[in-house]
């Protein structure tokens, strides 16, 4: 300012210079006999030096002023408030992403070899550290269901082995790499990569994909023993099953095929699951029906006699001596007691729905998902300056620290925290897009921003799980009492908040009230933590206005204000191309010069004819504080009340029941005006749960529909699909037994199930129907097909277990997210084997019953009319 005054400039006299003397401009052509010669003018700065020897005022005398006489020229970074530290040393963080189709690992992998190289150039004190490596978290991810997915291989193998013969066993189990190796072929052209739940989606089909294969492999071998010849054995095998089994396939792709457009972000993850399934079964359909019959012909009728053959033949002697000895007699009783047997199954179901009706199994929407970073994610009011905020930082980096020597202690010196990063004026690890993953949440940067994150060894070197971890930064973190919102995040994905009430209405005031009163009750809820509100003042203003006396001098409002932000904000006067970078050059009042109100008294405001006047002549001020954000929802002002919700010590779905149904209706009828929904993850529940009933129905239509077409008849298919409810029962006695809680990835399992468990019931109607046609007698039909299919119900059911198994057994805390869906689906199937080998053939002798009682009612009608 006083060099402006001293050579009477302004700062559009300063910025014209600049634009005026730093330039390139073409200037045409020149087209002689010679050729044509380009003009330039050719005088760019690019560097700070340039800049400087500009001229900015010639005087009479012939003597020029200079850019480097009336301004300090800085050739540096723009202004910001971002600074970082890593394990408490001043850090710069470099972010390194993929682009287009290059795999993650490949890059990754490219980084940390540079990283080697590059440690040997760097100046002493300055060391390369990779952080924050998600391709870890793949690759260990990747790992751990690989891992899975080859033992649940060798357990189907295994349990095929044991009851089939050898060769046989051996051609049924190709069709799983068979099947997915097309899948894999599939998956670019279906937008899918490899991923965590592709992986997932394959171990899920693992024991799926070979039922139909079992189906027709054992009845090809049946009819091999029946005719001696391979050729026709596997023609006739082959032929006899092809309906059902084409039949129970598209059934089962039907169940996953409404999977594929399930709302909200969780259904935009899952869809991958379907994506995967489908491709696997439809190709299985064609090994089993096409590519198995033609191995499984050269097989002899009757093979020499072997070490494993004899070893073999001890379990599968032994499955028909119980299917003899135990399954057949027992069936008769069954039969014979069949609306006994029917109410004891419907009882059980009832029962089942009590236990969760009761509290007795909880129902969680989406568990946390164990991570290897924990982070505290800061906001302090807006204006805070930066040195303020890394204060309040450097507090939260301490108690990392001191929960770091605390769990030394607990272990016996076991270090769980690998590193410590704290950064101001940004929150790099965007702890606000993970908790609410499905928006489009914004990145911000400014002063009052900060967070720290903790690296943690990986979840299978240690005991402690990362919630854990969390809970006890935060506790001795304790209450920042300056702080708008401090929260903690240890789950690598979330849907939303636990509890997030939207308020709306017209009155701002009444809105900000009535979110008080919501947080002080929430208080009162056992395990709820993290309770805070979206609404943000802005940071302080001081609103200028032209005296109406300063309009006699020529000024107007634009002038004020354009003059103020000349000084404050900077005169853009030129933007320049420096290689790769865009370079702005900003003409302003110095840092010390912009630090307090007092320089902006200071400033002088230049009129039109080149006169100063002191700023608080002209302009009259008014001082107070903007809006940070302005959010309306279908045009009203909206204010958000969010919570977290510990799953040890309370449920969700109740505290959100009970705001709904006591306190919120008390809270809203003292502020009239305001109205209430939940959002977060109860929205992102809403619309999942609200997609997958839409999609289980349109299955159960779906699925109905397919087993009309081969059965001919609207009845019988209700018998079949009996087994859908009661694979429902097996699912959530499944989550009893292992101590889960049910979350939505079980409901994707129960919606998957409903396809899987009609098969083997088709399978069984569909030789029920055989046999009567062959027999004429209904319940010796009903015996002799029990009896004939137990041997393959049993072995789909076994595979399909058996390929979940290791996944049901995995301790690590990164997959126990995926295990209720796997829960579902193996202990729906076992349970449903129980029904189709029961309840379905006394389902069908109901039937009959009611079939002949009809028939007898209308005999009987008929008779009296013709009497």
């Amino acid at each position: 300012e006083n060099d402006l005054r001293r050579y009477g400039l302004t700062f559009d006299q300063v910025a014209v210079a600049v634009r005026k003397s730093s330039l390139d401009l073409p200037g045409g052509s020149v087209r002689t006999e010679g050729g044509e010669i380009l003009l330039r003018t050719k005088g760019q700065a690019y560097v700070g030096t340039e800049f400087e020897n500009l001229v900015v005022l010639s005087r009479p005398d012939g003597t020029h002023l200079r850019l480097g006489d009336v301004a300090t020229v800085v050739d540096g970074f723009a202004e910001t408030d971002q600074f970082a530290r890593f394990d408490g040393h001043d850090a710069v963080l470099v972010q390194i992403y993929r682009t287009g189709d290059q795999a993650a690992l490949t890059i990754a992998d490219a980084a940390k070899e540079y990283l080697k190289s590059a440690q040997g150039r760097m100046p002493e004190g300055i060391h390369l550290t990779p952080w924050q490596d998600a391709s870890k978290v793949l690759k260990d991810r990747l790992s751990l269901l690989l891992r899975n997915g080859a033992a649940g291989f060798v357990l189907v193998f295994i349990s095929l082995s044991l009851f089939l013969r050898f060769r046989l066993a051996f051609w049924v189990s190709l069709g799983i790499p068979i099947s997915f190796m097309g899948a894999i072929w599939l998956m670019p052209h279906l937008g899918v990569s490899v991923n965590l739940i592709s992986l997932f989606a394959f171990i899920v089909v693992l024991g799926i994909v070979v039922d139909d294969a079992i189906v027709a492999g054992e009845n090809i071998y049946t009819h091999q023993q029946r005719h001696r010849q391979g050729l026709k054995g596997s023609i006739e095998g082959a032929r006899e099953v092809a309906t059902p089994v084409i039949f129970a396939v598209l059934t089962t792709v039907a169940a996953f095929f409404p999977l594929l457009n399930v709302d909200g972000a969780i259904g935009k993850v899952m869809r991958t699951i379907p994506l995967i399934v489908i491709p696997c079964l439809l190709f299985s359909l064609v090994e089993s029906l096409w590519i198995l019959p033609a191995h499984l012909s050269h097989m002899k009728a009757n093979p020499k006699e072997s070490a494993w053959r004899k070893f073999q033949s001890f379990f599968a002697d032994g499955l028909e001596w119980y299917v003899r000895k135990v399954y057949a007699p027992s069936l008769d009783v069954l039969l014979r007691w069949r609306y006994v047997t029917v109410a004891i199954g419907i009882a059980t179901l009832l029962i089942t729905l009590g236990t969760v009706k009761g509290g007795y199994i909880r129902f969680e929407f989406f568990p946390a998902v164990e991570a290897d970073y924990i982070s505290a994610a800061l906001t302090m009011p807006q204006g805070t300056p930066a040195e303020q905020t890394s204060e309040v930082v450097r507090l939260i980096e301490a108690s990392a620290f001191e929960a770091k020597e605390d769990f030394k202690d607990r272990t016996g010196g076991e270090d769980l925290f690998l590193h410590v990063s704290a950064a101001v004026g940004d929150q790099p690890y965007s702890v606000s897009q993970q908790r609410n993953a499905g928006t489009a949440a914004t990145r911000s940067t400014a002063g009052h921003l900060g967070e720290v994150t903790i690296e943690l060894s990986p979840s299978e070197n240690r005991t402690f799980s990362s919630t854990e971890l969390a809970d006890r930064w935060r506790e001795l973190t304790g209450t920042i009492p300056d702080a708008v919102e401090l929260t903690f995040s240890a789950s690598l994905f979330s849907p939303g908040d636990d509890i997030d009430v939207q308020l709306t209405g017209p009155d701002l005031v009444q809105l900000r009230s009535a979110a008080d009163a919501v947080k002080k009750r929430l208080l009162e809820y056992a395990g709820v933590s993290q309770i805070a509100d979206s609404f943000r003042e802005g940071k302080k203003e001081v609103k200028l206005k032209i005296k109406p006396q300063a309009e006699t001098l020529g000024l107007t409002q634009s002038d004020l204000g354009r003059q103020v932000r000349q000084a404050f904000y900077g005169e853009e006067a030129q933007r320049i191309q420096r290689g790769r970078d865009d370079i702005r050059v900003m003409v302003r009042y110095p840092a010390s010069e912009r630090r307090s109100l007092g320089d902006m008294e200071n400033m002088r405001i230049r009129t039109p004819d080149g006169a100063q006047v002191p700023f608080g002549e002209v302009a009259e001020v008014q001082t107070g504080r903007g809006y940070s954000t302005i959010k309306r929802v279908d045009r009203r002002r909206s204010v958000n009340v969010t919570a977290d919700v510990d799953p040890a010590k309370a449920a969700t779905d109740v505290i959100v029941a009970d705001l709904a149904a006591r306190v919120l209706p008390e809270i809203l009828a003292e502020h009239p005006g305001v109205f209430f929904t939940f959002e977060g993850q109860k929205a992102e529940q809403r619309d999942t749960m609200g997609g997958l009933k839409k999609g289980f129905a349109l299955a159960l239509v779906m699925i109905f529909a397919l087993l009309a077409i081969p059965l001919r008849s609207y009845v019988q298919p209700l018998i079949i699909m009996l087994a859908i409810p009661f694979g429902l029962v097996g699912a959530i006695w499944g989550h009893l037994l292992m101590g889960m809680n049910l979350t939505i990835m079980s409901m994707f399992g129960l919606v998957a199930l409903a396809g899987v468990v009609v098969n083997d019931s088709l399978v069984m109607v569909d030789f029920v129907n055989r046999r009567f046609r062959e027999t004429g007698d209904i319940r010796e039909a009903v015996r002799l097909s029990g009896a004939a299919r137990f041997r393959p119900i049993i072995l789909t059911s076994l595979t399909t277990f058996a390929g979940l198994s290791p996944l049901l057994l995995e301790k690590s805390m990164q997959a126990r997210f995926l295990i209720p869906m796997a829960i579902s689906l193996a202990f729906g199937v076992m349970f449903s084997t129980v029904i189709t080998l029961v309840l379905v053939p006394s389902g069908y002798l109901i039937l009959e019953d009611l079939r002949s009682l009809l028939r007898r009612l209308l005999f009987r009608e008929v008779a009296v009319e013709q009497e």
